[in-house]
């Protein structure tokens, strides 16, 4: 595993912290202010701001994320202070640290910017995994961040309750690229899941599948994605659970709310195991083995709980953990084996070999 120094880490730290007080920037003038309204128990903030005699509303996420609730505290205060952070990244590029190429930046900018994030949606994937490199401080090498697509996730139910939705997904993409097409889903004609441009570059939106497995295949409509669908996967609601932030090094740094990169890891040791296309496989388990071999030194007990998690969800999950397991060098199955070994609750969830 190769580390990144400490001086670049701090680099990404401060990047990621601008980035997120420049989103409350480019979103919410000084003009309105913050409230908090209770929906079910439970409070989220929400900014307000008047436009003639009318009262505008946006939501903006839950008081109990103190990242949240610290930046509406700070709000006053904040700057964007672009040209720093467009210094950073030319820093951090140099160092080492990956950036996607202008067409993957440019469209998850472009869903950024249209509040795919603030509700609650979730950039998985290949540009996912690249914006790990500084979280974790680690190198992830070329070939696995190799991509001619973009994912976009979201819960079904975030999308039905949330009460606010982003301009149409194929809007937001002829805005970077006119080209952009919609792919009529081969099980229903009138929704589509996916867009691809004259490039071949692929935008797919997802959602984990509800239920049992009559609704696999089944686009599912978003109602905070403007009514259009959502691919259903397997696995996708471990995947997604409980997401962190990071930075895709675009621009002016554009912040994404990613999978766990733990629940990652583990997520690709099980799809791995499913897939026909080889050359995809190997990537995933690629991206596996050097997640694996950051976290447990990193992030060991949140490893050995995402392993945990999966592992108790029952027989055909444990199959394809082993199985995914197996395909790892040795030197990572060891790694993986110590930190489940050494985790405080020992379980039928630790590897053997």
């Amino acid at each position: 595993m190769q580390e990144i120094d400490l001086a670049t880490q701090t680099m990404f730290a401060e990047l990621h912290q601008r980035c997120l007080d420049a989103e409350f920037d480019a979103e919410f003038s000084e003009r309105g202010s913050f409230v908090r309204k209770r929906s079910k128990g439970r409070l989220y903030w929400h900014f307000q701001w008047r436009v003639g005699d009318k009262t505008r509303n946006k939501y903006v996420g839950p008081v109990s994320d103190q990242s949240i609730t610290d930046r509406v505290t700070r709000f006053g205060a904040l700057k964007s202070g672009f040209k720093r952070r467009q210094t950073l990244i030319r820093s951090l590029v140099a160092a080492g640290l990956p950036t996607p190429d202008t067409l993957s930046g440019s469209i998850v900018e472009a869903m950024w910017k249209a509040g795919f994030f603030r509700l609650r949606g979730v950039l998985v994937g290949t540009l996912a995994f690249q914006t790990y490199a500084g979280a974790l401080g680690v190198r992830v090498g070329r070939r696995p961040l190799m991509t001619q697509d973009a994912d976009f996730a979201q819960f079904w139910g975030i999308s039905e309750n949330i009460g606010e939705s982003t301009a149409a997904p194929l809007d937001i993409l002829r805005a970077v690229d006119p080209s952009f097409t919609e792919i009529p889903d081969i099980n229903d004609p009138f929704v589509s899941t996916r867009y691809r441009n004259a490039r071949d570059y692929a935008v797919d939106f997802l959602t984990p599948n509800r239920g049992s497995d009559r609704h696999q295949g089944k686009p599912a409509r978003m109602k905070a994605l403007a009514g259009t669908g959502a691919q259903p996967l397997r696995h996708l609601d471990f995947l997604i659970h409980k997401p962190e932030r990071s930075v895709l090094l675009y621009g002016g740094g554009v912040p994404v709310t990613i999978p766990r990169a733990e629940r990652y890891a583990v997520h690709k040791l099980i799809v791995a195991t499913e897939r026909r296309d080889q050359a995809k496989s190997g990537k995933d388990i690629e991206q596996a083995s050097i997640l694996i071999e950051a976290l447990a030194s990193r992030r060991p007990v949140e490893l050995a709980a995402a392993w945990r998690a999966a592992w108790d969800v029952g027989g055909r999950w444990r199959e394809k953990l082993e199985a995914g397991r197996a395909r790892l060098a040795v030197a990572i199955q060891d790694s993986l084996v110590a930190v489940l070994s050494h985790s405080p609750k020992k379980r039928s969830g630790a590897v053997r070999r």
